[in-house]
């Protein structure tokens, strides 16, 4: 489990290592909302490819040694010994205009540039809420996925796709 000092820690840390990175995923949502709404398992974070090395080696000095998976190009999620995890999302372009993230089969996933949202009181970069909400369709969507984008409607008023409507 992750909370926003966390967060906030992690991305200081990419940061002084001269990386950048987006807030995606759950904590994505809650940055668009200005408040942490649940418990996190993982932080998702958007990162340039071509700085993945940099990412990885910060986050292993910071302890983050544990490959969950690694499905790169399209995704690497690794853990510290406290179980924190943290799944980094790959991208190619730059923070100002977004970027590809490279999809098994050859697909591409585009990441337009961050927005700006709020955790722990502090404002970060991430992830737009219209993108958000396409990085939750395309599968099965847990009790978590609909509670999550639900929040997100009521705090952005992004509209959501009928498989998020919540039926009268």
């Amino acid at each position: 489990m992750l909370n926003e000092s966390d967060v906030l820690e992690v991305l200081d840390l990419l940061k002084s290592a001269g990386a950048v990175a987006w807030v995606d995923g759950g904590w994505g949502v809650d940055a668009l909302i200005g408040r942490t709404t649940r418990i996190h398992s993982d932080l998702d974070l958007v990162v340039l490819s071509d700085q993945l090395d940099v990412v990885r080696d910060a986050l292993i000095e910071a302890g983050f040694t544990k490959v969950l998976r690694d499905w790169l190009p399209t995704a690497l999620a690794v853990a510290d010994s406290a179980g924190r995890e943290i799944d980094l999302h790959p991208v190619v372009g730059s923070a100002r205009e977004g970027g590809q993230q490279l999809l098994p089969g050859g697909e591409r996933f585009r990441y337009p540039a961050p927005v700006t949202g709020t955790i722990g009181g502090r404002r970060v970069p991430c992830v737009d809420a219209a993108t958000q909400v396409q990085c939750h369709l395309g599968y099965e969507a847990t009790d978590k996925d609909r509670q999550d984008m639900a929040r997100l409607h009521a705090g952005t008023g992004v509209d959501l796709p009928p498989e998020y409507t919540p039926t009268p």
